[in-house]
């Protein structure tokens, strides 16, 4: 039974679910799911939570991302990327990375941004893209993201322009490629993506399917691509429980904390004096004046 996380090198041409339903049989264990889904056509790094790590989905998945891809300008496609239909096409005039550099620069902050015709969002339980495939009126619906980083690397050659990417979970990078090509008359779309970076996992780490498949057969757990249960960063303090804490802890009940950091209401990661992770929990309050708190478990380990 495996309990942590595998870092997966996922290659085009398959979906985030076919890399998970491979991880699922490849580890003989039908709890495994992901932490943010890859399109079809992009590559790099998808985190794949296993056994007991799947409870932590929801503190993994709003994890930052970084990536690299290509534009491609004076093609604008229904899908916003190059696997979609092409919908209108322009001349590309005398386009300079100075130019660009400025359109990429207006959007980089915190905005709403409308999730694309083609995607996996769903209205009333049908997905955005079936609602477009079959021509009927796809909702607007926007969510509120940031742009850390977006930047050209390299000059533009071909009308296509590679670059880097650092954003908020929940971003479509299609969407501004899209935005982008329309902020400077010419049209594009996204012709190539990877992602690089999910919170503090990185794609060098990570392990091709082929790869890990030799390493799951040759050991217990593979030699890189695994981040064990006690291993895993969670973005929130730890405090560490002796053996009375522990034994409430384990039956959920609430603790008192001498030294807690952090107001109620914030979640705190708790480990034995072992290090090794038993549970999550909140501040269900502080006590006076110091740093005296009470902590609720919510997700118990052991």
């Amino acid at each position: 039974m495996y309990d942590g996380l595998f870092l997966i090198d996922k290659e085009p041409d398959c979906t985030s679910h076919d890399v998970v339903q491979q991880v699922r049989r490849m580890a003989r264990q039908k709890k495994i799911g992901h932490c943010g889904t890859l399109d079809p056509g992009a590559t790099g790094l998808l985190v794949a939570t296993a056994g007991k790590a799947t409870r932590l989905t929801r503190f993994l998945i709003r994890a930052p991302k970084v990536y690299s891809g290509e534009i491609r300008f004076g093609i604008t496609t229904d899908t916003y990327d190059r696997h979609g239909e092409v919908v209108a096409e322009s001349p590309v005039g005398a386009l300079e990375n100075p130019q660009v550099l400025a359109a990429m620069q207006k959007l980089v902050g915190t905005f709403d941004q409308a999730a694309p015709p083609y995607s996996a969002k769903k209205h009333k339980g049908v997905k955005y893209y079936e609602l477009a495939r079959r021509g009927e009126e796809v909702p607007e619906a926007s969510k509120e993201i940031t742009v850390f980083e977006f930047q050209p690397e390299g000059e533009i050659s071909n009308h296509t322009l590679s670059f880097r990417l650092a954003c908020s979970s929940g971003t479509y990078v299609r969407s501004l490629a899209h935005d982008l090509g329309q902020d400077l008359g010419y049209g594009a779309h996204l012709a190539e993506l990877r992602r690089l970076q999910v919170g503090p996992f990185k794609v060098e780490d990570a392990l091709t399917l082929d790869e890990l498949r030799n390493g799951i057969d040759s050991a217990s757990e593979p030699a890189r691509g695994w981040v064990a249960l006690d291993e895993i960063p969670l973005p929130f303090n730890a405090l560490a429980a002796d053996a009375q804490q522990e034994q409430r802890i384990n039956h959920g009940q609430s603790v008192l904390f001498r030294t807690i950091a952090g107001e109620a209401g914030d979640w705190v990661k708790l480990v034995n004096r072992r290090g090794q992770l038993i549970a999550v929990g909140v501040v269900a309050e502080r006590i006076g004046s110091g740093s005296v708190g009470v902590v609720q478990p919510r997700i118990v380990f052991s």
